[in-house]
C-alpha cells in the first residue's frame, strides 16, 4: 500500500500557520507528501524546506485573485495540490489544510483502516471527528457553529474533486461513500495573535466577497474573541509536533465556559447533542457505509 499526502499553503509566516507541524504529523503515514506553495510574501518555501525530508515534494503556483466566489479558490487550490499525486502512485491520499494537525496517537489507527479497505471500492475515503481550538490552545468550540466531522482521506482517484470552498470533496458531483474513522483533526485556525488574527481574517475575506465582514474587522486593531457561542475547556493533550509552537504563544486568552450565547432553539440542539452525541439537522457532504 502506498499512500500520498497534499496540502497547499500560502503566506505561511506571515499569518503563523502551524502547516510545518501539519506536514511533520503526515510524514509517519506518508510515503511522499505533496505540497502546493502560492505566491507568498514571505519565505514560505524556506519553512517547508526547513523540515528536510526525502518524502516532500514541492511545487509553485499563482493564486487567481478573481475568483472571490464564497471561497472557491480554496477548493481550486485543493484540487491543484490533489493533482500533484501522479494517477497510480498511490492508493489513499491524506488532506490536511495548512491549520489541521494529526495526533500521532491515531496514526495507527488511521494506517490500520487504510490496509483493511484498500480494496474495497466501495469505501472512497474515511471521515474523521474535529477539535477546533479557539482563543488559545485550552479551549475548543462546542457549539454547532463548528463542523463536527469531514473527509481527511480519499482514493487517489481523479474523478474526486474538492467542494465548495475545500471543507471535503465529491465525485462527479456526487457524495463520496466513507468509513468513519475515531481519529481526531486538530484545528488550530482560530488560534493566533488577536491581532494577527485580524490580518489572517482581512486576508481571506476577499475569496468571500463578504464585503460588510471584512469592514467590521478593519476596524478592529485586535480580533475579538469574546463574540463566541459557546467553550469549553480542553483537557486532552496536542499532538507532539505542536509542543514548541504551544511553548511559543505569546498572548492571554481565557474564557467563561459557564456562558452560553444561544438562541432557544440553539439550546435545544446543544442540549440534545450533549446528552444523545447526536447532532440533528447537520449538513453532511458525505455517505457514511
Amino acid at each position: 500500500m502506498r499512500v500520498a499526502g497534499f496540502l497547499f499553503i500560502r503566506n505561511a509566516v506571515k499569518y503563523n500557520y502551524p502547516v510545518r507541524e501539519a506536514v511533520l504529523s503526515l510524514l509517519p503515514l506518508c510515503d511522499e507528501i505533496f505540497v502546493s506553495i502560492g505566491d507568498s510574501e514571505d519565505d514560505t518555501t524556506g519553512l517547508i524546506q526547513s523540515i528536510d525530508s526525502p518524502k516532500i515534494r514541492i511545487s509553485h503556483t499563482v493564486w487567481d485573485a478573481t475568483i472571490t466566489d464564497a471561497g472557491r479558490i480554496l477548493a481550486v487550490e485543493t484540487d491543484k495540490a490533489f493533482d500533484l499525486v501522479p494517477p497510480g502512485d498511490a492508493d489513499w491520499c491524506i488532506y490536511l489544510q495548512a491549520d489541521e494537525v494529526f495526533h500521532e496517537k491515531d496514526h495507527a489507527l488511521i494506517r490500520e483502516n487504510m490496509e483493511r479497505y484498500k480494496d474495497d471500492p466501495k469505501v472512497e475515503g474515511f471521515l474523521f471527528n474535529y477539535r477546533h481550538f479557539y482563543g488559545s490552545y485550552d479551549y475548543v468550540g462546542d457549539s454547532r457553529r463548528w463542523y463536527s466531522h469531514e473527509i481527511r482521506v480519499i482514493r487517489n482517484d481523479k474523478q474526486i474533486r474538492s467542494y465548495r470552498d475545500a471543507q471535503g470533496f465529491r465525485k462527479n458531483g456526487r457524495k463520496l461513500t466513507v468509513k468513519p474513522i475515531d481519529a481526531y483533526i486538530f484545528h488550530y485556525g482560530w488560534v493566533r495573535d488577536p491581532s494577527l488574527q485580524v490580518e489572517k481574517h482581512l486576508a481571506f475575506e476577499k475569496f468571500y466577497n463578504v464585503d460588510s465582514w471584512a469592514q467590521k474587522v478593519a476596524a478592529q486593531e485586535t480580533f475579538d474573541y469574546s463574540g463566541i457561542d459557546s467553550l469549553q475547556k480542553f483537557n486532552g493533550t496536542h499532538p507532539a509536533v505542536m509542543q514548541e509552537v504551544i511553548k511559543r504563544k505569546n498572548w492571554h486568552f481565557s474564557a467563561d465556559i459557564s456562558k452560553k450565547q444561544f438562541t432557544l432553539k440553539g439550546w435545544l440542539l446543544y442540549w440534545v447533542e450533549k446528552y444523545t452525541g447526536r447532532r440533528l439537522f447537520e449538513y453532511r457532504n458525505y455517505k457514511v457505509i
